[in-house]
């Protein structure tokens, strides 16, 4: 199985880049892993907040294959413990599929054709984190998934 994650907008924060990269580093090691920025809206300041979704909803459906199974990071969605997680990344590898993607959207979230489009959802937090930080949030339990699936120490309970 391949994991691809699509967030809009460029991380301008250098920190957490670099976290970033690291944790997507680490994950390499255990799985076929991209992380695909997709650019912001040029003058979205001008648009409607349903514009800007249904413009960042075309530019993410854009980037699906007919086999991808999409999942979209939402604060609606399924809530896991990291065990779960793991778990349900399993379930995902055990049921064949080819490429799990995740995407992190824009500031207003969906657009409805992504939502009817999508397979799942999940949130990592009835929290609101930055769009930036949840990029590293969803790499690093990715990462301690496949640490806890291996049963190495990263993980402790």
């Amino acid at each position: 199985m391949n994991i691809r994650l699509l967030a809009i907008g460029k991380t301008d924060n250098k920190s957490l880049q670099t976290l970033i990269d690291d944790y997507t580093k680490r994950l390499s090691f255990y799985i076929k892993f991209d992380l695909e920025v997709i650019p912001d809206i040029k003058n979205g300041k001008n648009l409607s907040e349903a514009q800007q979704k249904e413009k960042e909803g075309e530019l993410i459906l854009a980037k699906l294959t007919p086999t991808d199974q999409l999942i979209l990071l939402d604060e609606n969605g399924s809530a896991f413990s990291s065990v779960a997680f793991s778990e349900y990344l399993q379930k995902k590898m055990n049921a064949g599929i080819k490429t799990l993607v995740f995407v992190i959207g824009g500031p207003y979230g969906f657009s409805e054709e992504v939502y009817k489009k999508a397979q799942g959802k999940i949130s990592l937090s009835a929290m609101t984190f930055s769009h930036q930080m949840v990029r590293l949030f969803v790499i690093e339990q990715l990462y301690r998934g496949f640490t806890i699936l291996k049963n190495e120490p990263y993980h402790h309970q």
